[in-house]
């Protein structure tokens, strides 16, 4: 039996995380795009491939399996907002948006990230997280462990600045 919407609702969490990257606007939002560039910084990442679509353009589907300790968490990624479409020659006053949804056995999420200028070199990285869980098991690392999500999105920023402003590869770090 699936749960109703007013079920997941109950059991959602929700949280924002940001971080200023030492490059520009453009260049952060190219290096989030690439997927070529993913398994650099995306710690725990086992699998990304594109099912339907483009990489990273509004509509795709891809399978997404991240591994973390041992556990395994297989998915379904939605991209389901990419502004602007072109990632070379943004204006300056431009927002530059992604967001997208992720669904599994026991969870949906949808993560909204937001890119700004915070200065001529400096991004600000705003992250809006929403979880929503289905299922004891899940509900209940929901309940008992929700700082624990907003950690691994803290982690996830922190490779990527360090991937992006030094070069730093996580595979590299794992031996």
């Amino acid at each position: 039996m699936r749960p109703s919407t007013r079920e997941l609702e109950r059991s959602a969490m929700k949280y924002t995380v940001s971080m200023e990257i030492a490059l520009p606007r453009e260049r952060v939002a190219q290096l989030l795009a690439d997927p070529e560039q993913m398994p650099k910084w995306l710690r725990g990442l086992v699998l990304h491939e594109p099912l339907s679509g483009v990489h990273g353009h509004v509509g795709t589907k891809s399978r997404v399996v991240m591994r973390t300790g041992q556990q395994e968490f297989e998915g379904t990624e939605t991209i389901t907002r990419r502004e602007p479409v072109d990632l070379h020659g943004i204006p300056k006053e431009s927002v530059v948006l992604f967001e997208r949804e992720i669904a599994g056995k026991g969870m949906w999420s949808v993560a909204r990230e937001r890119l700004t200028e915070a200065g001529p070199e400096t991004t600000l990285w705003v992250s809006e997280n929403e979880y929503r869980f289905s299922g004891l098991m899940m509900r209940l690392v929901g309940l008992l462990m929700p700082g624990a999500f907003r950690k691994q999105s803290l982690q996830h920023m922190q490779d990527f600045k360090a991937f992006a402003e030094h070069g730093k590869d996580v595979r590299e770090a794992n031996g």
